[in-house]
């Protein structure tokens, strides 16, 4: 459930975001049809984007055969099963991609840190513009738990995501935790998890400025298919760099 003010910014907004689409990607350690408590939260950030037409689908990686590993196809390196590229596709096709995690020991979840390997797995793909697959599109996430480390947690996966070529907005992150030490998660009655302002205005504030990248980046075309192609670093190019060897 969306606070009032959420609300009320979902009724106000004036851009046209019905061509924007967002992928959520909850890796939980929980299958379906458990309790998530990351997914609680992230379905806050996913309501307001429905309210603004974006078309969005949330995922639990965990249900996914998804293997490990750094290849785009696992089954060609002695897994006997891997559906991640059929998930790519959905990544592919998403402008928004929010990567949701519970915490533990102060680190995001083992089926996190997976699907940030399997991401790399296809970093050296390039796009129509001899750019790397996911220039053009913004990436935030959002992290729960029972004790310290959302900024920990964050600055990991925003860092990969970024590093793969995902633009990150502002204030890209949100979480919640409890009290330190075993106690009530997100969802439940007594944590006051939904109620918190704090929780609520950052998950807010990160929904909206991955709204406003993503629709800047695609108002533009893209980001600009120049000093940035592997496809003509390759073939030669170096974009005004001083190669000493030649001078």
């Amino acid at each position: 459930m969306l606070m009032k003010i959420q609300e009320e910014l979902c009724q106000q907004e004036r851009w046209d975001f019905s061509d924007l689409r967002a992928l959520f990607l909850n890796c939980t350690l929980k299958p379906a049809p458990e309790r998530s408590h990351t997914a609680g939260l992230m379905r806050v950030s996913q309501e307001i984007l429905e309210k603004n037409d974006v078309d969005t689908e949330m995922i639990r990686v965990v249900d996914w055969d998804i293997a490990p590993g750094v290849y785009p196809d696992m089954t060609e390196h002695g897994w006997d099963s891997d559906r991640w590229l059929e998930l790519f596709e959905k990544v592919e096709a998403a402008d928004i991609l929010v990567i949701g995690t519970p915490i533990w020991l102060g680190s995001p979840s083992s089926v996190c840190l997976k699907v940030i390997e399997r991401l790399y797995a296809m970093s050296a793909e390039l796009n129509d513009e001899g750019q790397y697959a996911y220039y053009g599109r913004v990436g935030g996430c959002v992290i729960t738990g029972n004790e310290d480390g959302i900024k920990h947690c964050a600055r990991n996966i925003l860092y990969g995501l970024q590093h793969l070529g995902y633009v990150i907005p502002p204030q890209a992150d949100a979480g919640w935790v409890g009290e330190a030490g075993p106690g009530p998660s997100y969802l439940d009655e007594e944590s006051g998890g939904p109620k918190n302002e704090f929780t609520q205005r950052n998950t807010t504030f990160m929904t909206w400025n991955l709204l406003h990248m993503a629709r800047m980046i695609s108002d533009a075309g893209g980001i600009p298919a120049h000093g940035n192609q592997r496809s003509e670093w390759d073939a030669g190019c170096r974009f005004d760099h001083d190669n000493p060897e030649h001078r």
